[in-house]
């Protein structure tokens, strides 16, 4: 993968690529220096194959999680190199795997097989991001250090890329939350968030976010927010299982990770209107993900429902 910072550092990327002419995804709002062949503003969008008759050029996807899945879902549908320009601390840059949202952001399918070209990353891209967008992408981020420290596949580089961004993210959160638009805590939350990528992208998902995935797949809520809410009752889980990992990861963080969610305003299932009785259905689903499966123990629907109901 190919890392350049600042939108600068944009065209020449785009010429290292070999893109010609490129489909651009991006809502009406993001404006690039570089000549696109298209534009696709539909985000998200269920009309794949619709946007990769136009990408034979390549792909650059500008956005949050939700730009950055359809740009990957096009890169795999026609064939062509995938640039991501994240405008959010979510990280789906880094894996080819992908999930097909409706615009109604419910999930309606997914696949892997994007052609992962390079990333450009600017902090003044993220300067105007909400409250909870910021918070919420922001702790998917740390989500994916953890869990990258204690999956099935995790390994001593993405542990690294692991450690040192739950570092940043827990440093710069707090200080982006008070003051949003400081571009140097900005840029260093976006590194933090990098290293966070750069982590998943070499080991995988766990517990934490197979239950994010249940519930925002369900009901189109906010991946992020979710994993925020998620993710310190798969810690506690699976400190019983992968002590040292977990251990590894709070001592760098520095604090109880409730704190940094705390931030974003929502902690709890019930705040987002998550039906209560669909809570068995919803463990159930998120028991059947690859999360799951590649989780230190595999949690069973009970025990996934017993942490459900622990955040609701």
């Amino acid at each position: 993968m190919i890392v350049r910072w600042g939108l600068d550092e944009l065209p020449g990327l785009v010429d290292e690529l070999g893109l010609q002419a490129p489909l651009l995804i991006a809502s009406e709002r993001w404006s690039l220096p570089i000549e696109a062949g298209d534009r696709w503003t539909e985000v998200p969008s269920t009309r794949v194959d619709d946007a990769a008759a136009l990408a034979g050029g390549g792909v650059i996807a500008v956005g949050g999680g939700s730009a950055i899945d359809l740009g990957k879902a096009v890169s795999a549908a026609a064939g062509a190199p995938l640039l991501s320009v994240p405008t959010t601390y979510a990280g789906a840059e880094w894996t080819t795997f992908y999930g097909i949202r409706d615009p109604e952001r419910k999930l309606r399918g997914g696949g892997a097989g994007a052609r992962l070209g390079g990333i450009v990353y600017d902090a003044n891209l993220t300067l105007d991001l909400p409250l909870e967008t910021t918070v919420g992408t922001a702790m998917n981020a740390l989500a994916h250090c953890a869990e990258a420290l204690y999956v099935d596949s995790h390994n001593e580089e993405a542990d690294e890329h692991a450690l040192v961004g739950a570092r940043a993210i827990a440093e710069w959160l707090p200080r982006v939350v008070a003051s949003p638009r400081d571009s140097e805590a900005r840029s260093g939350l976006l590194r933090g968030a990098c290293n966070a990528g750069a982590a998943l992208g070499g080991s995988g998902l766990a517990l934490g976010h197979a239950m994010a995935q249940a519930i925002g797949g369900r009901y189109g809520l906010p991946h992020g927010t979710l994993n925020g809410i998620c993710l310190p009752v798969a810690l506690d889980w699976n400190e019983q299982w992968a002590p040292e990992a977990v251990q590894r990861f709070r001592h760098v963080v520095g604090r109880d990770v409730r704190e940094l969610t705390a931030l974003g305003g929502i902690t709890r299932l019930s705040e987002l209107g998550v039906p209560e009785e669909d809570l068995p259905a919803l463990a159930a689903a998120a028991a059947e993900r690859p999360g799951n499966r590649a989780n230190p123990k595999v949690a069973t629907p009970s025990e996934i429902e017993q942490l459900l109901r622990a955040v609701y």
